[in-house]
């Protein structure tokens, strides 16, 4: 199968403080999947092994795209900071450490002024829900289905506690922590513009009993086609918010079972994301009547032994099935230069973009000529929903189906699907003139 997008974009770092590049693979130029249909497993072994013997020598070097915009952030408070939100595969809002924004459009490259956030962020994360036809807006705007854009979610990641006013009910108070982008035509209006309207937080935000703790936010995920996002928070538990009413509930007191960004694929009806191990993973969140189980679990990267992981991975959805996961590395080697002279350190960071395949298993005939169905490092059972793939981010055509006290359509723990994982190609970027790959999108 094909890839549903043409580029890889990149955040790239520079030696400058406070500036960053965005720059664009073309993935029909710079191969990540090796042509043809994926080899079946035989015997005992998997077409997903990791690479053992990966090393910066024996894998093929990245070049860098040149940069398609540079920005830098204004020094404040002898600070350089910049944030970047994406709003699919062509957009990307960028902010400071001050809270002003802008949005830049890699396909046009046109630079539009946005609203600033009500409160910079420090460790914050976004969630892009793109817009349907249908869609209507209680929010003092009104949509055009002429224009593809969508909402923008940008909250803090490690929200303070926050104290209620007596009069107010604390689900209906709006908080400066968690904030959203809303592109559409005001009524009255005769042009369309960008809002950014401050959101009600997750209860526990508001909740005397977690005053102390100040539970941070691990994991995040959009289901019901787009009508709920979903939250883990450490301790705290699950929370799923109605993205049209912006009314938040809890979903359980367990934690989903991934960490960072959860995105569903509909090609498999599963959701994917990394594992306490930072392993890809899958997931059937089409039923959240109990905590969800791991459908598979596959490592695509063995790293070397003097490589030390220096962030935490990410992945791009590609369509079909497809992801280009990025590792993070850097190494550390100290060269003796004698008794009377110092050391000398080097220091080098490490890129590493993997392309994998995630397929259903197949069965391969032995030559008695039963089937062989042999587990490899590649494969895994697990659960299989039964939701009807609608949209990017949700498995179930019923969008008030699946945070409602967990009465989804879907069988989240129930049935069972063997998924195999195929690794492709894996090709490393040496940092070079101070150029790190920050993240990708």
């Amino acid at each position: 199968m094909t890839l549903s997008r043409r580029f890889l974009n990149l955040i790239v770092d520079s030696q400058i403080r406070g500036v960053r590049t965005l720059r664009r693979i073309d993935l029909t130029r710079q191969q990540f999947f090796n042509p043809g249909p994926p080899p079946p497993l035989h015997g005992n072994g998997s077409a997903a092994a990791a690479a053992s013997e990966a090393s910066e020598s024996t894998m093929e070097r990245i070049r860098l795209p040149r940069p398609i915009v540079t920005f830098r952030a204004s020094a404040h408070d002898g600070r350089w900071a910049i944030q970047c939100f994406p709003l699919g595969e062509n957009k990307v809002l960028c902010a400071d450490q001050s809270g002003r924004t802008f949005l830049f459009d890699a396909d046009t490259r046109h630079v539009v002024t946005m609203p600033s956030l009500h409160k910079p962020k420090d460790t914050p994360f976004s969630i892009f829900i793109p817009s349907a036809s249908d869609d209507s807006n209680s929010d003092g705007f009104e949509d055009d289905d002429d224009d593809d854009v969508g909402t923008l979610f940008v909250m803090e990641g490690y929200p303070s506690m926050e104290p209620t006013s007596d009069d107010q009910s604390p689900n209906d108070q709006p908080s400066d922590e968690f904030e959203a982008y809303v592109y559409g035509k005001r009524k009255l209006a005769h042009f369309k513009s960008w809002k950014c309207q401050p959101l009600p937080p997750p209860p526990y935000v508001r909740d005397p009993t977690w005053m102390k703790f100040r539970p941070q936010i691990t994991t995040y995920a959009v289901v019901g086609g787009g009508a709920q996002i979903l939250i883990s928070a450490e301790s705290a538990g699950t929370y799923c918010m109605d993205t049209a009413t912006h009314k938040w509930s809890q979903v359980g007191r367990w934690m989903l079972p991934l960490h960072g960004k959860i995105e569903y694929v509909p090609e498999l009806d599963l959701w994917f994301g990394f594992s306490a191990k930072d392993q890809l993973s899958a997931v059937d969140l089409s039923n959240l009547d109990s905590r969800p189980r791991l459908v598979g679990t596959w490592k695509e990267f063995e790293r070397p032994e003097d490589w030390q992981e220096s962030q935490e991975p990410q992945f791009v959805s590609l369509g079909s099935g497809k992801f280009c996961i990025a590792r993070f590395f850097h190494t550390t080697v100290t060269v003796s230069n004698g008794y009377y002279t110092d050391d000398e350190v080097t220091n080098r960071s490490f890129g590493v973009l993997t392309g994998v395949e995630v397929l259903p298993r197949v069965y391969v005939r032995n030559g008695d000529g039963s089937a062989n169905d042999s587990k490899g490092d590649g494969s895994a059972n697990g659960s299989n929903g039964n939701g009807n793939g609608n949209g990017n981010a949700s498995s179930n055509g019923n969008s008030t189906s699946i945070c409602n006290g967990g009465s989804g359509r879907g069988n989240g723990n129930g049935g069972k699907r063997k998924l195999r994982m195929v690794k492709h190609k894996s090709r490393c970027h040496v940092s070079a003139n101070g150029t790190v790959i920050e993240s990708v999108f």
